[in-house]
């Protein structure tokens, strides 16, 4: 896999020894390759004709050097040293026109070009020199300006997306259509962070993702080089970091188009998620959070089918190979924080934000560890840590098929829903599950029911039309609290006398009797009805 960690040159954008040979005006030459047959991926950046045997002192590294051999004819040591020469400068390649000097690719030539890895070329046809180095200048140049158009074009799409505010997937996308392959961006530790691209590409580099990362960086960190593929394969990567520190990578995957070109373009896309941190304020652990709730996002909405989204999570990090998954959803507690739980419990899992101060976890247990009681822990660690100490820990049963993960995270939302904001959450346990919220879950399920709201409108009309909130608060505390009175004067900081005159206004406006207990359970589901639309 091609690997870069410096910015590409833009004065290189070279051919390859094996792309010139296959040249229309090449091939009319009958070219022969007689030595260094393994290096023909070499780059040529320029073609010189020279014939003097201390050729190499008038080159300055990537040439490709053309000569007849006139002035080398008949003197096997100024053949010898050509070679070297050509070696010690690190010419790309040498190629002999065969003719009146050398009717034949002469030995001596070969073995010193085969002991020094140079690719030697013989053309066993008259060939215009002229042309060669005409059609080659002239693909190089055009090559360049080329190199220099998608260079400014890509820095001028990228830089005009982070003045716009555009986040991380919008620059991503951007440099997936300019290189029509899946694009990858990862954590020091490999984890992916976001993908771009065709989305059945992405998925196949992800379904594959560990294979993929041990081949790319199986080679001393910063290093050019292979990294276990070869050169022009179309896995390139370049370095994320500042001010001497690396925090990420963003890979190329499969790039078909020209190396050089790909080289680049990473190059222009890391200089824009770099300039993109330092501008947006973000971080790499932020990254890592948008990655996190891209993922629980698609799980819970159900939009895109589980089985498609384990490479996802796989390559996250997520451990998924025989184990139980514990959905989440906890109220009022930071992302980070519950990370900070995850980590000091030794717990695997992501987080993410949802909405409505509402934040999904999803833990990953090995099936011999106890779920039940792991989240009653975390649900305890999280309330010590953040401090709140009505903090909603909802959790759903665990699952240990990946396909009914998006079930269990809906039903730990549910749950989280229907307790929020409820004077009933001083009650509840550690851990809320969906046998713990009975009748107002059935509401929160049931409240976009027309039938529903209609009735939770009818029973409240007399309150709804006064827009009275605060009898509607105390008729809310006095059904939650069992219609007992002191308590529900206690919480209002009224006294008992006053409490019954409101009581009082509130049964006359609904007309209903609130000691009557049929009609009090009609009020009591009217309103819960009316708060959970209201929510």
């Amino acid at each position: 896999m091609t690997t870069t960690s410096e910015p590409t040159e833009l004065s290189e954008p070279a051919l390859s020894v094996r792309q010139v040979l296959t040249l229309e005006r090449v091939l009319a030459g009958e070219p022969e390759v007689v030595a260094g047959a393994g290096q023909l991926d070499r780059p040529v950046r320029w073609v010189h004709v020279a014939e003097a045997p201390d050729v190499g002192v008038m080159l300055s590294g990537g040439e490709m050097v053309l000569t007849t051999g006139v002035l080398l004819a008949g003197d096997e040591d100024k053949q010898a040293e050509y070679i070297r020469s050509l070696h010690r400068a690190e010419a790309a390649a040498v190629v002999l026109g065969l003719g009146r000097a050398f009717p034949a690719p002469p030995d001596v030539m070969r073995r010193a070009a085969e002991r020094c890895g140079l690719p030697m070329v013989v053309l066993h046809r008259p060939f215009p020199f002229a042309d060669l180095t005409e059609e080659v200048q002239s693909r190089l140049v055009r090559r360049k300006f080329a190199a220099v158009s998608l260079s400014e074009s890509v820095r001028t799409a990228l830089t005009g997306l982070i003045t716009a505010g555009a986040p991380l997937q919008r620059l991503l996308d951007e440099v997936a259509s300019h290189s029509a392959c899946p694009v990858v961006v990862t954590n020091l530790a490999h984890r992916v962070l976001a993908t771009a691209g065709e989305r059945s590409a992405v998925d196949d580099v992800l379904r594959d993702w560990e294979r993929i990362a041990r081949q790319a960086w199986g080679h001393h960190p910063g290093r050019s080089g292979t990294g276990g593929g070869r050169e022009g394969d179309g896995w390139i990567r370049a370095e994320l970091g500042g001010r001497g520190e690396r925090w990420g990578q963003i890979m190329l995957c499969g790039h078909r188009g020209d190396t050089a070109a790909g080289r680049l373009l990473a190059d222009r896309a890391a200089e824009a998620l770099v300039l993109h941190r330092m501008l947006g304020g973000n971080s790499a652990h932020t990254w890592e959070e948008q990655s996190a709730q891209s993922l629980l996002t698609d799980l819970v909405s159900g939009v895109v089918p589980a089985r498609q989204l384990l490479p996802r999570a796989r390559a996250a990090g997520l451990p998924v190979n025989r184990r139980s998954f514990v959905p989440l959803v906890v109220r009022d507690v930071e992302a980070d924080r519950l990370e900070r739980v995850l980590r000091m419990l030794g717990l695997s899992g992501i987080v993410a934000e949802l909405a409505d101060g509402a934040t999904a976890v999803l833990l990953s247990l090995a099936r011999d560890q106890d779920a039940t009681v792991l989240a009653a822990n975390f649900a305890g660690r999280v309330r010590s840590e953040s401090g709140a100490e009505r903090a909603v820990v909802a959790a759903a049963e665990a699952r240990t098929a990946w396909d009914d993960v998006p079930t269990g995270l809906r039903e730990a939302q549910h749950v989280a829903d229907a307790v929020a904001d409820s004077s009933a959450a001083l009650d509840l346990p550690a851990v809320v599950r969906l046998k713990d919220v009975h009748l107002r879950g059935l509401i929160r399920l049931l409240r976009d029911d027309p039938h529903v709201q209609s009735f939770a409108e009818r029973e409240l009309d007399g309150l709804l039309c006064a827009a009275d909130d605060d009898m509607l608060s105390v008729l809310r505390t006095y059904l939650a609290t069992g219609r007992n009175k002191s308590r529900t004067a206690q919480l209002h900081h009224v006294s008992r006398p006053a409490l019954y005159r409101r009581l009082e206004a509130i049964q006359t406006r609904l007309g209903v009797d609130l000691d009557d207990f049929e009609q009090a359970a009609s009020v009591h589901i009217a309103l819960l009805a009316h708060d959970a639309q209201q929510s």
